[in-house]
């Protein structure tokens, strides 16, 4: 780990931040990205699709722009592709299983000090923990 590697975390943490407070003044809305991704596949967001729309290019588009920026910290993610889609959908599922994400819930959730929020961010963190102990150590994958 170098020195530096905490200042992206630090730097991400507060622009997760600050677009979670930008979102509810100007929306009224929580900011959650599976939600907003939810609706335009379930067809419930889009009278709000221009404003979906932008917020996913932009979490497209920004991480891009940055590498040009600065050089790309090693993230240490696995080559496996297989390994990956299986995250993105279990990922996927738990969020519209919980009503929610870590945006939604860890980020605004708990700050909003929402019980709901803070119930769903800890089985988050367990369920994560679970599958780092099975895929690394027992099917020795990543």
């Amino acid at each position: 780990m170098l020195e530096q590697d905490w200042i992206f975390g630090f730097g991400g943490g507060l622009l997760i931040g600050a677009g979670g407070v930008v979102y509810l003044l100007f929306n009224g809305r929580i900011l959650g990205a599976s939600g907003v991704l939810g609706g335009l596949v379930d067809g419930t967001g889009w009278d709000t699709i221009r404003e979906r729309l932008s917020f996913i290019a932009g979490l497209i588009a920004v991480p891009f722009v940055l590498t040009l920026l600065w050089v790309r910290p090693d993230t240490h993610i696995s080559s496996n592709i297989w390994v990956l889609i299986g995250a993105g959908l279990m990922v996927g599922y738990g969020a519209r299983m919980a009503n929610g994400c870590t945006s939604g819930h860890g980020v605004c959730g708990i700050s909003r000090l929402s019980v709901r929020g803070i119930a769903a961010t800890l089985a988050y963190l367990f369920a994560g923990g679970v599958a780092v102990l099975v895929f690394k150590h027992v099917l020795g994958v990543i």
